[in-house]
C-alpha cells in the first residue's frame, strides 16, 4: 500500500522510474535516495516502515500483568513437600544464605508454609492448577506455563520496572513502546500501545506512567492510558463550542506552525507531537465505538462474567483488550493491582482469583473462537514470586509470603508459544532445577514471536545503542511451537 501511494503521488511506478534513469549504478543509487521505500532493505528502513526482521508468529500482544506478585505456590507450582513439612524451618542448605527483603531479614526462623488450597492435574500436560483457578484449568491446553522465571530485583518498584522496560531504573522505553517503534500500528485510527488499569480486593502496589513511557524514543510511541470514566481517553473530546470542523481547522493551522518550527530547529519531537494531535483527532471517532461494551452479545457477557459491564474492572478491561487487539492495537497492557500477599494471603488471593480467573480464561476462549488466538500472544504474570516460608506468624489457616525473585510462574497462550509446562523448581519451590528463564530471555522470546531480533531492535541514545534486553537475553526455543 505504501508503494502504491508513492507511485500515485509521484506519477510513476518502479518500472517507469528505472526506465527513465537507466539501469546503471548511478540511476539505482539516485532512485534509492529519492524513493527509499522502493529499494531500501536495511534493518533501520525495515523498522521505519513497520516490517519485522523475519516472519512473525504473533501480530499483537495482550499482557495481563498481575501487579504485586501472585503466589506461584498457591496457584501453579504444587509442592506437597511444603504440606508435609508445614511449620518446620526451611533448611539452610536450601536457602544458602540468599538475599532477603527488609521485611523478613530479622526473622530467626523461616517456617515452611504449605498451601491450604487443593491442586489437581488438568489437560494433556497434566499441569497442576489450584482450586482457586477453575476457569483457567479449563483452558490449560492452550497455556504454556513457565514455572522457572527468575529476576534479580527483590522489591516491587525495580522488579515491576524491570519487567516492563528491561531495566530496574526509569527513563527507558517500555515493551509496548519498543513494539510501537519497531512495528507501528495496524490501525491508523488507534495507537499501537494502549494501557488499562484495574484494582482488586487485595493489598495493592502502585503503578505509574513510567511503566508505559516512551523513554528516549519519540513520544508518539508512549502508551495511551484508557480510564473507566465517561471519557476513556482524557482530553480527547472537543471543548465546548468547538465542533469537528473547527478542530480540523485548528489542527491544520497548528501543523503549519509546527512545520515552520521544525524547519528552524529540526527537533523530531515537533513532528511526533503533530502525529499525536492527528491520532487524537482520528480517535474521536474510533474510541467511543470500541469502548462501548453494552452492544456485546449475551453469550460474551456470560463468558467474561457480569463484572465486564462495569467499566474499570478486570473483566471489563479483558473484554476491552480483546476489542482493541481485534481492531489492530499492537500491544495492550493491562495492570491489575492487589496481589501483594505479605499477610492474610489465603483470603486476599481468593478474592484476587475471583476477580481475575474467569475473565482471563474468557479472553483465551474469546480469541480462540474468533480465530485470533494463533496471532495474538497473551501473557499472564507478575514481577516476581512468593516465598515458601511464612512472613510473620504461621497458623494452619493463615500465612503470608514475602518477595521471592529466584523462581516464580507465569503463563502465555497463543501467538506461537508451545502449550504445556516449561521449567521446574525443587521440592521446596525455592530454587530452579531445570530450564531457567530470565527476564531478558523472556523479552527476547516475546520479541522473537513478533518477528523481531532483540539484538537488532535498538536505538542510539547518548552515544550508545540501547535495546529492551540491554546486553543480555536469549530466545528460549523450548517455549516456541
Amino acid at each position: 500500500m505504501q508503494n502504491e501511494f508513492l507511485e500515485h503521488r509521484l506519477g510513476m511506478n518502479r518500472r517507469r522510474f528505472l526506465s527513465s534513469l537507466g539501469m546503471g549504478i548511478g540511476g539505482a543509487a539516485l532512485g534509492s535516495l529519492l524513493i527509499p521505500d522502493l529499494f531500501g532493505n536495511s534493518e533501520e528502513e525495515m523498522l521505519m516502515t513497520g516490517l519485522p526482521h523475519f516472519a512473525p508468529k504473533a501480530k499483537r500482544i495482550i499482557y495481563l500483568f498481575q501487579n504485586g506478585a501472585p503466589s506461584q505456590l498457591d496457584l501453579f507450582d504444587y509442592k506437597p513437600t511444603l504440606q508435609q513439612m508445614h511449620g518446620q524451618d526451611l533448611p539452610a542448605s536450601v536457602r544458602m544464605g540468599q538475599r532477603l527483603t527488609g521485611m523478613t531479614a530479622g526473622q530467626e526462623k523461616f517456617p515452611l508454609a504449605g498451601s491450604m488450597f487443593q491442586f489437581n492435574q488438568y489437560g494433556q500436560a497434566r499441569a497442576w492448577i489450584s482450586e482457586l483457578m477453575p476457569h483457567t484449568a479449563k483452558v490449560v491446553d492452550d497455556l504454556c506455563i513457565v514455572r522457572s522465571m527468575f529476576t534479580e530485583a527483590i522489591n516491587h518498584d525495580p522488579a515491576l520496572t524491570f519487567f516492563q522496560t528491561g531495566a530496574q531504573v526509569g527513563n527507558r522505553p517500555s515493551m509496548g513502546s519498543w513494539l510501537s517503534y519497531g512495528l507501528g500500528s495496524e490501525n491508523k485510527n488507534l495507537p499501537a500501545f494502549c494501557v488499562l488499569l484495574s484494582k482488586g480486593k487485595g493489598n495493592g502496589q502502585g503503578v505509574y506512567s513510567k511503566l508505559w513511557s516512551n523513554g528516549f524514543l519519540d513520544s508518539y510511541h508512549q502508551g495511551v492510558q484508557f480510564s473507566s470514566g465517561d471519557n476513556p481517553v482524557l482530553y480527547l473530546n472537543n471543548p465546548e463550542g468547538m465542533d469537528k470542523a473547527d478542530r480540523r481547522k485548528m489542527l491544520d493551522k497548528l501543523a503549519a506552525l509546527n512545520d515552520e518550527s521544525y524547519k528552524e530547529f529540526g527537533d523530531p519531537e515537533i513532528t511526533a507531537k503533530v502525529q499525536q494531535y492527528e491520532m487524537a483527532y482520528r480517535m474521536q471517532t474510533s474510541v467511543p465505538e470500541i469502548t462501548d461494551l453494552s452492544k456485546e452479545p449475551e453469550d460474551i457477557i456470560k463468558l467474561y462474567g457480569p463484572d465486564c459491564l462495569t467499566p474499570g474492572t478486570y473483566a471489563a478491561n479483558c473484554l476491552l483488550a480483546r476489542k482493541l487487539s481485534e481492531n489492530g492495537v499492537r500491544f495492550v497492557q493491562l495492570y491489575h493491582q492487589g496481589w501483594d500477599g505479605h499477610d492474610n494471603l489465603p483470603t486476599q488471593i481468593k478474592g484476587q482469583c475471583q476477580d481475575t480467573d474467569q475473565a482471563s480464561a474468557a479472553l483465551i476462549t474469546d480469541l480462540k473462537q474468533r480465530g485470533l488466538l494463533d496471532e495474538t500472544l497473551v501473557i499472564w504474570g507478575g514481577e516476581f514470586g512468593r516465598t515458601n516460608y511464612c512472613q510473620g506468624p504461621l497458623t494452619k489457616d493463615n500465612y503470608g509470603r514475602d518477595h521471592h525473585p529466584r523462581c516464580f510462574s507465569i503463563w502465555m497462550a497463543g501467538g506461537g508459544v508451545k502449550p504445556g509446562v516449561y521449567g521446574e523448581t525443587d521440592e521446596f519451590g525455592y530454587n530452579i532445577i531445570k530450564d531457567p528463564v530470565h527476564v531478558h530471555d523472556f523479552h527476547a522470546t516475546v520479541l522473537h514471536l513478533m518477528g523481531l531480533d532483540h539484538e537488532k531492535l535498538n536505538f542510539k541514545y547518548l552515544g550508545r545503542r540501547f535495546r529492551l534486553t540491554d546486553v543480555a537475553g536469549n530466545v528460549v526455543k523450548g517455549l516456541i511451537a
